[in-house]
């Protein structure tokens, strides 16, 4: 039963790290709604004063239970194997397939509204605030600018804190964050796909950082205002279905003889061929996302 908890724990780290190298997708969203998002930041947190001193006492089986750390290496796993091993298929299908990926993520996230807005226990007027103040955000976040390109390793460490927050948090993708940041190309492209430690270090400390100072503050706001919490939650996961739409341009400008995205442009989708095969696509995201909440809901 051991086994198959923690295997059912690697495949959500598996949807989390596919999720997380989208732009636009938050793996954040995908702990929600399988279960497992309170507890993660929970294990996060975990890793403070009171874990070091298990550890320097050599307490290890004091240290593991603390930390909950067999969760959460079992989910961590899932995530790194799933951005290491498909960031080159996603660049293959983002170049040949755009309107169908991004249509399969959108209806993945939208049918993920529904789930995660099941766990609101009472919808009030501040509930209903929060909920709009997420959704305002998200899209304010998602038509902003995007940087340029910056490879020092101060900028990739605060690159790693800010696009781990996110990675975390339903709604804000991390690799839009990187997008908005001017890093995306350069760390989960060219640094994933070719192990480039120069890259990877420095954006792996911060992120390490962002993780457990980050889930201090979920942990409390979980604890203390669940039901508004999930609101803006909601809010966010709401706010990021318009960088999901998949009929969309990117908007690139030339920077010292490279590409780089600028802004999006959306429109409407003619009646074609094409929109069924996309519609087709949303409909099969809606229905992973409930299938995967079956499965929850089976082994909690």
């Amino acid at each position: 039963m051991i086994v198959k908890e923690y295997l059912f724990n690697f495949l959500k780290g598996i949807a989390m790290g596919i999720a997380n190298v989208i732009p636009g997708v938050s793996g954040g969203t995908i702990a929600l709604i399988t279960g497992i998002f309170e507890r993660l930041i929970n294990s996060l947190k975990s890793f403070n004063l009171t874990a070091a001193k298990l550890l320097f006492k050599f307490k290890i089986s004091d240290f593991i239970k603390h930390t909950d750390l067999y969760f959460l290496l079992s989910v961590l796993l899932g995530t790194f194997t799933a951005i290491f091993s498909i960031a080159k298929l996603f660049e293959y299908l983002f170049e040949n397939y755009p309107v169908y990926i991004w249509a399969f993520f959108f209806g993945l996230v939208l049918a993920s509204l529904y789930f995660v807005n099941k766990q609101i226990s009472k919808f009030s007027i501040p509930v209903i605030l929060f909920f709009l103040a997420g959704s305002i955000i998200a899209i304010s976040i998602s038509i902003l600018s995007p940087a340029g390109e910056n490879q020092s390793i101060f900028y990739l460490f605060i690159c790693g804190i800010v696009a781990s927050c996110s990675m975390i948090l339903p709604g804000l993708s991390g690799s839009f964050v990187l997008v908005l940041m001017g890093n995306y190309q350069l760390v989960m492209v060219h640094a994933v796909s070719n192990f480039d430690l120069k890259i990877l270090i420095p954006i792996g400390f911060g992120a390490m950082i962002g993780l457990i100072g980050f889930s201090y503050i979920l942990s409390y706001l979980f604890k203390k205002y669940k039901d508004i919490t999930i609101a803006l939650l909601s809010g966010f996961v709401t706010g990021s279905l318009l960088i999901l739409w998949p009929w969309k341009l990117m908007i690139t400008e030339n920077f010292g003889g490279k590409e780089k995205l600028v802004a999006y442009e959306w429109f409407l989708p003619q009646i074609d061929t094409e929109f069924f095969h996309a519609l087709t696509f949303i409909i099969l995201g809606v229905i992973v996302i409930s299938f995967v909440e079956l499965i929850a809901e089976k082994i909690k």
